[in-house]
């Protein structure tokens, strides 16, 4: 249940959803199995059991987004194409053309693809439509964008954005590092990346280092800035935060894991504790995280 990676987005001020409409929207386009010829389906499936494609608790949803894959290894597919133009070349005397070996390919995923297993992979996102926060468990920029463009088309063209704010996040944790402390609720933790602008990008990483001493000082004057830098909120949350504005390894802390624990009296209310719990630190953290880069950008909408 846990989000372990945070990919941060903006809603605008007019979405206009509500859990129904959503609901309703996503329910026409559920994730379905692979069609015999297709190497790939996608579409929405239930957050949790089969209770509905929106998870709604306390105005926080929770949504997933589904894509079956067909296993279909190109080593496969190349290792009986090979086969089969060696015997061609036999029968007929010499080597097989261009044209009948990609004709051969062609016949060979044709008959292959309806055999082969499928995997599914399932991406979900918290959705805070009165703080208007969308934010998507992963740090693959990629796996997002394909959740989104789903989304977008789903709603009837929603705008969504990435949180943007006015401090680049490599700016800030550079002046943190040099400062020696982050700005309140954070504090920096021991682990940091540094990358030179230069053209050999010379990379410093320090994992379970202190940060306090002066070869991080040292390498910032000779022109190297953080690029990833481990963070604690409260003493209840750590992460490291990205020069991209992406924030991976989430840990929530045993305090504050332990404070849904023994609260609910089966699987169905410890998952919604667990959510209540974990939308509702990472929304004031994000907030707070936003507001240590300076805020948020102004926006038109």
């Amino acid at each position: 249940m846990w989000f372990k990676n945070l990919l941060i987005y903006r809603l605008d001020s007019k979405h206009g959803l509500t859990a129904d409409v959503l609901e309703e929207k996503l329910s026409r386009d559920a994730l379905q199995p692979c069609g015999s010829f297709q190497m790939e389906s996608r579409g929405w499936v239930p957050p949790r059991g089969n209770e509905g494609y929106v998870h709604a608790l306390e105005r926080q949803w929770l949504i997933a987004f589904g894509v079956n894959q067909r296993l279909l290894p190109a080593s496969v597919i190349n290792q009986e194409t090979k086969e089969r133009a060696g015997a061609l070349a036999e029968k007929q005397g010499h080597p097989a053309g261009r044209k009948q070996i990609r004709e051969i390919k062609e016949r060979v995923i044709a008959e292959l693809m309806p055999k082969a297993l499928t995997r599914r992979r399932v991406l979900r996102a918290w959705i805070d439509p009165v703080n208007r926060w969308l934010v998507v468990d992963t740090a693959a920029e990629k796996k997002a964008e394909e959740l989104l463009d789903t989304l977008r088309k789903a709603a009837g063209g929603i705008t969504i954005k990435r949180l943007d704010t006015a401090q680049s996040p490599a700016v800030a944790m550079t002046q943190w590092l040099s400062g020696g402390k982050a700005p309140a609720p954070f504090g920096i933790d021991q682990d940091l990346e540094l990358r030179a602008a230069s053209e050999g990008r010379a990379t410093v990483r320090y994992v379970n280092h202190p940060l306090d001493g002066r070869e991080i000082r040292d390498h910032i004057s000779s022109g190297k800035a953080a690029t990833r830098l481990g963070i604690t909120w409260k003493e209840r949350v750590s992460f490291a935060l990205t020069e991209l504005l992406q924030v991976k390894r989430v840990a929530f802390l045993e305090i504050l894991k332990e404070d849904a624990q023994g609260k609910a009296g089966d699987a169905d209310e410890q998952f919604d504790a667990d959510f209540a719990l974990m939308t509702g630190e990472l929304s004031r953290m994000i907030a707070d995280l936003a507001k240590a880069l300076g805020g948020e950008k102004a926006r038109d909408d």
